[in-house]
């Protein structure tokens, strides 16, 4: 699957070759706040977690994956948007409803890069007939439930989510 430049963003399928600019995103305990309570992720962590955690439900052709996000004009990279089925972790995986989840530096903050990079992947994999979308978030993180909002998605219950590295209370937002 291909997702195509948007106005001021283009994206890139992450690899494992990707380490670093996995590793540079999570240093910033304002962007992990949400995630860990602000910890940041060691090298050891993207390698021997986080990427083969991605590796379990990738699929480039159908999109799923993360998708890195990259600033056209300088070519700086400042987020990823993550697409995959939502629960992929739990004991009940749905295939027909795919997650969105994102991630950005903060120096990128406040611009609307989330919304444009989240509504770009959900428009590309709209096109290949995926109507049904949801998100999640700690209640608290009110700007990533923005982006649920500006994405259409609207509140649709709580949800102890559960899986082996992860577990708390989050809202869920849906299409």
């Amino acid at each position: 699957m291909h997702i195509g430049h948007s106005a001021r963003l283009s994206y890139h399928y992450v690899t494992e070759k990707d380490v670093e600019f996995l590793w540079e995103l999570d240093q910033d305990e304002a962007v992990m706040r949400y995630i860990n309570g602000g910890k940041p992720s060691s090298r050891e962590d993207i390698r021997h977690i986080f990427i083969p955690r991605v590796q379990a439900f990738s699929n480039p052709a159908l999109g799923w994956g993360l998708w890195r996000v990259e600033v056209t004009e300088s070519r700086d990279s400042i987020g990823w948007i993550l697409v995959r089925p939502f629960g992929f972790f739990t004991h009940s995986p749905e295939t027909d409803n795919i997650e969105l989840g994102w991630r950005f530096k903060r120096s990128s903050w406040g611009q609307g890069f989330a919304t444009e990079a989240a509504k770009t992947v959900k428009d590309s994999l709209y096109l290949t007939g995926i109507d049904k979308f949801s998100a999640i978030a700690n209640p608290a993180n009110k700007a990533s439930i923005k982006v649920m909002k500006n994405l259409g998605m609207t509140f649709s219950h709580e949800l102890e989510y559960k899986d082996n590295l992860f577990h708390e209370n989050v809202v869920v937002y849906a299409t």
